[in-house]
């Protein structure tokens, strides 16, 4: 019992001596290490992150359509039924559009296509050429009124050979763009300034890729191909008659890259 009662004694003693004892005891530094491993990690995070939220991105709205829908590429008929033709219902210009249209959209942009199923109506009518700017125009009027766009592209093909519309830059072979703007109407210099922009942004990518911007107007020319329906509409010849589909296809890929820089928003 005595036994007992030592010990229970000595341990009331240490429970009661032992905050006594601690406060004499020195004081361990707080360690500032951790403060100061995390503090550049946390400056850096926020440094990757206002690089992304800086980082300059394209935003616009761009309308496709082809005013001469049947223009086709020989090599490209040739290709799918053996026949060389510089018209076709199915492999023309607006598949071309339509490829255009998907590059830009990976660009983060958004585009449309003019409805395919007008210009299939517009090519059973058989309209003629000299005609066709008329018959278009109250569909393209229409959806330009409808909406905003920042770019409405009426893409042709060129009658000229393939010495004339092809490049080979750095070993890659590209069909030349030339584009053509009416000078008779109120927007013709607004229109203007559009072509001379996307042209600038093509050659700096491929030197060379573009021809001539070619202005017409006066009498027994159109001088609007409906230009007049909007200060943003140009008119793009891609490439020639003779123009391969893979040449076709490059020059697509950078149109849709010089009308994303086009739109950069900073």
């Amino acid at each position: 019992m005595k036994k007992t009662l030592q010990i229970w004694m000595s341990v009331i003693f240490v429970l009661f001596i032992f905050p006594v004892v601690l406060q004499y005891i020195p004081k361990q530094p707080t360690i500032p290490a951790a403060l100061s491993l995390k503090e550049p990690s946390a400056i850096v995070y926020a440094s990757n992150v206002l690089e992304e939220d800086i980082k300059p991105k394209a935003q616009g709205n761009v309308l496709i359509y082809s005013t001469h829908a049947h223009e086709a590429y020989e090599p490209i008929t040739k290709a799918a039924n053996g026949k060389v033709a510089v018209s076709h219902h199915s492999e023309n210009i607006l598949k071309v559009g339509a490829r255009l249209k998907e590059n830009l959209i990976t660009h983060g942009l958004a585009a449309e296509q003019l409805d395919i199923d007008i210009v299939k109506i517009m090519q059973q009518k058989k309209i003629p050429y000299h005609r066709s700017y008329a018959a278009i125009r109250p569909y393209v009027e229409k959806k330009v009124n409808e909406g905003s766009y920042d770019l409405v592209i009426d893409m042709h093909r060129d009658s000229l050979g393939p010495s004339k519309t092809t490049i080979t830059h750095a070993g890659q072979r590209y069909a030349k763009v030339a584009f053509v703007i009416g000078r008779d109407h109120p927007y013709y210099e607004r229109n203007l300034a559009k072509a001379k922009q996307l042209k600038n942004e093509m050659e700096k990518i491929v030197p060379g890729i573009t021809r001539e911007i070619i202005i017409k107007g006066g009498r027994g020319v159109d001088g609007k191909y409906n230009q007049d329906l909007n200060t943003s509409i140009i008119l793009i010849e891609m490439g020639g008659v003779g123009n391969t589909e893979a040449e076709i296809n490059q020059t697509v890929s950078i149109v849709g890259e010089s009308v994303s820089a086009m739109m950069i928003v900073q």
